[in-house]
């Protein structure tokens, strides 16, 4: 009879995220779909999120390509990253300073809402595995109506190991 080796499980999700600077440093593919109900129009964007170290946060940077029924090209933005209250938090700002949204990953997910007169932005944060994030933010109000799911999946996370995985023993003599 054969058996198949045990393998690492990996968490469906919610991930807890308890140092959510350490969690999300690196680069990151990211894939956003766009829907504007009002205009019933849909889009995508589809670029690179990268997550650096900055004066004890971190520095967050997305570039790709944004297309559209009328538009195709390239689009970026930034925001940063501070620790919250307790460590698990995080507050994440723009470039200018205003809060965008505080979020505490310690459960894997969090949501928050961010008035920005006439409309109201809702982010839906969640960590389904250690290597991908999504989020959603739902806007709605007088001036847009729209809805941006995004994924993020960490760059080369097909290439090692499960967090929580261990390593095969090496055979005598290394290898």
């Amino acid at each position: 009879m054969q058996h198949d080796a045990p393998t690492a499980a990996v968490p469906a999700g919610p991930v807890p995220v308890h140092d959510p600077i350490g969690f999300l440093m690196g680069a990151w593919a990211t894939e956003r779909t766009l829907l504007d109900r009002a205009g019933g129009v849909t889009g995508t964007f589809t670029g690179t999120t990268t997550f650096t170290a900055d004066g004890g946060g971190l520095r967050w940077d997305e570039q790709g390509t944004v297309s559209l029924p009328h538009f195709r090209g390239p689009a970026s933005r930034s925001y940063r990253i501070d620790a919250g209250d307790g460590g698990t938090g995080m507050v994440v700002t723009f470039p200018d300073g205003r809060v965008l949204c505080r979020l505490d990953l310690s459960r894997g997910h969090a949501r928050d809402e961010h008035p920005c007169t006439p409309d109201t932005y809702r982010v839906d944060f969640a960590v389904p595995s250690p290597d991908t994030v999504r989020y959603s933010w739902d806007v709605t109000g007088p001036a847009k109506d729209l809805l941006l799911t995004t994924v993020l999946t960490r760059s080369g996370a097909g290439l090692r190991p499960p967090t929580g995985a261990r390593r095969p023993p090496s055979p005598p003599g290394g290898a």
